[in-house]
This record gives structure tokens, C-alpha cells and sequence, in this order.
């Protein structure tokens, strides 16, 4: 058998902080490593296969496109484009009407932060201190840790970055100049810090008062991770842009930027080779189709206040705050999280980091309330 890992790390770029681990299968909340060890998927890829690993009715729409058409240029009308928008503004807050699609949540970015500026004649941007909207230049310029900022600068000029869930250092950072307010409903890789309602309320109305764009970031939290089919209806408000990507179409690459009436753009002002192709248009109509069929919203939101009541029925000194809403799950630690990951996957449970103390959990929405219960165990083994 092929050295999987020494193949990697002799070609890739070395980007990555890597695991010892070479995995090459998934079903459900499940994955298997090369060698046939069995893991609990609390990650989901960062929350990508809200459906679950080896969904059938992803893999079968998949690879019936895949032998029908796989690409279409943008400058021509396509069946499965059209299907997978219908589909998409069928669960989409009904005050968004368009949508540009793209490859990526971080493309989504780019051409949230493009059309504001378009349609405003402003150029800044207002963002949040623990925010994290992707990696390109501009999204970047909106992502606020400076560890992934070194050796970039100067980056896109124009944004300003003020606390979360403080609206009035925020209002105090908006002027005549400002394009857009971006805003995670939850910020995901900050720590699972949950918006206030009455924030968001504010936000809004603020940015109707001086005209500036409220765009919401849903690629972490959209498609039913947290108990909505998007998060930004707990807060009762409507965005004028919002970002989604990630679990869209059942893992397979794709994003967009859905607008409301007020976006317009001239034709050629924006594109993308590959974004809304036929393949992921399949793979989304099967994705949110799946998330419908099994209210997926529904289980999250269950299973989220399953999980959180079995582990704060045991006193766990190690922990400082356990953050839940639906199945995003933040507990934040009076330690480093690095060692408890590790202990986690010596016990075949593969989680993730959001920062130095907070341990993230975003298993698959159709993980087994079994697997949750596994999961609490071996927490308690580890943090007691």
C-alpha cells in the first residue's frame, strides 16, 4: 500500500497543521482511517456534510450529472442551475431574491464586499474583532486575527474591527464612508460566541438609518446547524447580502451570495468559471432536498439540548462555559484544547479547535443520539 501521508507531504504545499491520521471513508457521523480504525465525527468537515458522510441521495445525483453534463459556461442557461435556485429560495429568508453563485464561502465574501462598494459609491467596511470570513484579500481584510494577517499587508484598505455583541463601539466606528456592516450570526472559529438578539435588532436598524448594507456570514452556520435553517432567523431581522457555502450542497464545493432588491449589478462587472456548474447545482438540489425531507433543522435543535443537558449534569472543573445553539457547540476550557483533542481521537472522536481554550463540536446533523452519548463520556473521562 502507498505511503498516503508521504505522498502529501512531499507535493502539497505545506499549509496545514496536520493530524497522524490518513482518513478514506465516512457514513452517517462515522469515519474510517486507512488502517480501518473507526471514528465519531464531531467536525463534519467544519460544519460541510450537515448530511451526513456517504448520503445516497447526494451520491446518486452526483453521479447522475456527472455523466450528463459536468460544466457549463454562465453565458448560457443550464436545467440544474435553474432547479437548484428554485430549491435554494424555497428555504432562503424570503426578503433575498438573487443569488451569484461561487465556489466557495470566501468567494462569497469577495463578492459580498464588491457588490456593497458597487452599490453604495462607499468604500469601508465595518467587521468584528474575533471574526473569521475566509482567506483571499478581502475576505481576509474582514477576518480579524492578525496570526493569518503576517506577511499579507498591505491587505484591502477600509475595514475597521470593534468588539461582538457591542453595538456601541460599533455605532461609533460607522461614518459617512461606511459600505457595509459583516457580521457571523455566531462566530464560529472566534469561540461559538453567540449574537445577542437586541444586537443584531440594533445593527439593523442602524443600517437602515444610514443607509449601509448589513451582510450576514451563515457559511458556518446556515443549513440548519443551529436549530433554523439559517441563524439569522432567531434574530428576527433580514440581511441585505448573506454568505453561504459549506454544508449548501452535501460537501461538495460551492457557495453563493444570496441579495435582497436593492443589490444590482451590470452585466460583467462580476463572474466565476465554475461557480453554479451543473455538478454542484445537482449535488445542492439533493442536499437541501435531503435537509427538507428530514427536517435536519429540528434535529439539530433536539439533539443540541440533548447533548448540552447530559454534559452539564456532570460538574467538569475543567470547563469554564459550554456555548450551544443547535449542534454548534462551543465548550470553552480553563485549559489548553490541544491536549483534549488529542485525547479525544486516542478515543476515536475527531473535534476541532476555535482558538486556544475553546473546544468546537459540529458533527453531522444526522449523528445518532448513541454517538452523542459517547461523545459526553468520554468528555467526562477526560475533563472530570
Amino acid at each position: 500500500m502507498k505511503d498516503y501521508k508521504e505522498l502529501i507531504q512531499r507535493y502539497e504545499v505545506d499549509v496545514y497543521p496536520r493530524r497522524e491520521v490518513v482518513l478514506v471513508k465516512g457514513k452517517g457521523a462515522r469515519l474510517w482511517d486507512d488502517a480501518g480504525h473507526e471514528y465519531i465525527d464531531m467536525a463534519a468537515g467544519i460544519s460541510v456534510a450537515n448530511i451526513g458522510h456517504g448520503n445516497e441521495k447526494l451520491a446518486k445525483a452526483i453521479s447522475e450529472q456527472a455523466s450528463n453534463l459536468v460544466t457549463c459556461p454562465n453565458t448560457f442557461y443550464n436545467d440544474k442551475k435553474a432547479l437548484f435556485l428554485e430549491k435554494l429560495f424555497e428555504v432562503a429568508p424570503k426578503n433575498l431574491t438573487r443569488a451569484f453563485l461561487t465556489n466557495s464561502g470566501t468567494e462569497a465574501i469577495e463578492a459580498a464586499l464588491k457588490f456593497a462598494r458597487l452599490n453604495s459609491g462607499k468604500t469601508n467596511f465595518v467587521a468584528t474583532m474575533k471574526a473569521f470570513h475566509g482567506r483571499t484579500m478581502g475576505a481576509l481584510s474582514a477576518t480579524y486575527k492578525k496570526d493569518y494577517k503576517d506577511g499579507f499587508e498591505p491587505l484591502v484598505p477600509g475595514f475597521m474591527h470593534v468588539p461582538f455583541n457591542n453595538f456601541e463601539k460599533l455605532a461609533e466606528a460607522v461614518d459617512e464612508n461606511t459600505a457595509g456592516i459583516l457580521l457571523e450570526p455566531i462566530q464560529g472559529e472566534g469561540g461559538i460566541n453567540i449574537g445577542q438578539k437586541e444586537y443584531f435588532q440594533k445593527v439593523r436598524q442602524l443600517c437602515d438609518e444610514k443607509n449601509i448594507f448589513l451582510i450576514i456570514d451563515e457559511i458556518q452556520t446556515g443549513f440548519c446547524r443551529t436549530g433554523k435553517m439559517f441563524a439569522i432567523e432567531h434574530f428576527g431581522i433580514e440581511a441585505d447580502m448573506m454568505t453561504v457555502a459549506k454544508s449548501i450542497a452535501g460537501g461538495f464545493p460551492m457557495g453563493a451570495l444570496l441579495c435582497n432588491d436593492k443589490i444590482k449589478i451590470e452585466k460583467s462587472k462580476h463572474g466565476s468559471t465554475f461557480g453554479g456548474n451543473p455538478l454542484a447545482c445537482a449535488a445542492g438540489i439533493a442536499s437541501i432536498e435531503f435537509m427538507v425531507e428530514n427536517k435536519l433543522w429540528e434535529e439539530a435543535e433536539a439533539k443540541g439540548k440533548y447533548f448540552k443537558e447530559k454534559l452539564e449534569s456532570h460538574s467538569l472543573q475543567k470547563i469554564r462555559e459550554i456555548r450551544i445553539v443547535g449542534l454548534m457547540i462551543g465548550v470553552e476550557l480553563k485549559e489548553k484544547v490541544q491536549p483534549v483533542l488529542q485525547e479525544l481521537m486516542n478515543r476515536n472522536i475527531i473535534a476541532l479547535p476555535a482558538g486556544t481554550t475553546v473546544l468546537r463540536m459540529l458533527p453531522p446533523l444526522v449523528i445518532s443520539y448513541q454517538d452523542l452519548d459517547t461523545v459526553v463520556d468520554k468528555l467526562v473521562e477526560i475533563l472530570s
